[in-house]
């Protein structure tokens, strides 16, 4: 029970953070994101990198091979130090733009679907740090996004998703100028929920959730009206998508 209770915690800071995200993100744009993508390689000295020796800010070459050793080992303890130190050093302007050149955003990110909580914790406060970055941020939106839909498929935690929360903002995901990558997750993420609510027949029996709910927000006029919108929506996947929901 603690465990659901853990999680949940963390899917409401997620939805929180969601929103925020990428609102900030359309406010700073202002210049196409570039960049060159380097190439990762193995070193035999990277477990060093964790050692706690190493508190200053890592150079590109010791980030790139922390980054290799997070990918590449099974072993919880060296995954957990590595997310600690990149975590640390993502404070650092420097290096939030070295870890998103070195491929090094889905990396941290694909750490916050791990069973363990403490590596799951890790990794978010890494993506944390790596979001002061305007560059970055897109990016974690798209890491947010994959672990509350990995969420929402399972009906035991339909409860604390809706229960959470949530900042009105978090609706400007369902924009129609949002890029259809994260439009489109946006929409299975309450195509998922609504699924799950239809399957216990608690849509029509308005479930009590309180004001300010992730549920509250979902199935409110605002977010009706924005659905509307989007059924005449240029693409056809987004389209599709919208027919798809039963609400709606």
């Amino acid at each position: 029970m603690g465990g659901a209770r853990d999680v949940g915690w963390v899917a409401a800071g997620l939805i929180l953070a969601a929103g925020a995200c990428y609102c900030f993100y359309k406010l700073t744009r202002g210049r196409r994101r570039g960049g060159r993508r380097l190439r990762l390689r193995p070193s035999r000295s990277a477990e060093d990198l964790t050692s706690g020796s190493y508190d200053d800010t890592l150079n590109a070459e010791q980030v790139q091979k922390l980054l290799y050793l997070l990918e590449s080992t099974e072993d919880p303890i060296i995954m957990e130090r590595a997310l600690v130190t990149l975590g640390n050093n993502a404070a650092f302007s420097a290096n939030q733009i070295v870890i998103r050149e070195l491929g090094g955003i889905p990396i941290v990110g694909s750490k916050i679907n791990n069973p363990n909580q403490s590596i799951k914790e890790k990794a978010l406060n890494a993506l944390n740090n790596l979001s002061v970055n305007v560059e970055n941020q897109i990016k974690i939106k798209v890491q947010v996004l994959k672990l509350l839909l990995n969420l929402s498929e399972n009906p035991a935690m339909t409860d604390q998703l809706l229960d959470a929360q949530v900042d009105s903002s978090f609706l400007s995901l369902l924009d129609g100028h949002v890029p259809k990558e994260i439009l489109l997750r946006a929409l299975t993420l309450l195509q998922n929920i609504t699924n799950c609510l239809s399957e216990e027949r608690r849509l029509a029996t308005q479930p009590a959730f309180p004001a300010g709910s992730l549920f509250s927000l979902l199935y409110g006029k605002e977010c009706a009206q924005k659905m509307k919108a989007l059924v005449h929506h240029h693409d056809a996947d987004v389209k599709e998508k919208v027919t798809m929901i039963p609400k709606f």
